[in-house]
């Protein structure tokens, strides 16, 4: 299956997320997620042991369509790890319904700067109650 890799806004991702329950957030921040706040409802996979959890990831998803990745700015953590993901997707035997990968303009910095909504539980996966 043929997967496409592109940028989201801040302003599209809310609306998206809002109306498709098959699009998941993944946090790739390392530390900062634990002392910063995260994107409600959004997974935690660090981006220091990425390549690692990546069948951890696929099974988490399981299910979506689209799933966003973000870092701080996704200027390096967030774009490789996304596409580290679609790598492994096209390279696993396995059936997927993902479709759209994608990588949030400007990272979790510019989702703040904007007054999106935030979360800050430990939960992981992040459950949003606090969304």
């Amino acid at each position: 299956m043929a997967r496409s890799l592109s940028y989201i806004t801040a302003t599209h991702l809310t609306s998206l997320a809002r109306s498709n329950p098959r699009v998941a957030i993944v946090d790739v921040r390392d530390e900062e997620r634990s002392y910063d706040a995260h994107i409600g409802g959004s997974f935690h996979f660090a981006s220091e042991s990425f390549s690692q959890k990546l069948p951890e990831l696929a099974k988490a998803v399981e299910g979506k369509d689209t799933v966003v990745f973000h870092c701080a700015l996704s200027q390096v953590r967030g774009p490789t790890c996304a596409r580290a993901f679609m790598n492994y997707l096209s390279e696993a035997k396995k059936e997927s319904d993902i479709k759209n990968i994608m990588i949030l303009e400007r990272g979790f910095n510019g989702w703040q700067y904007l007054k999106k909504p935030v979360c800050t539980c430990t939960d992981s996966p992040c459950k949003a109650a606090c969304a």
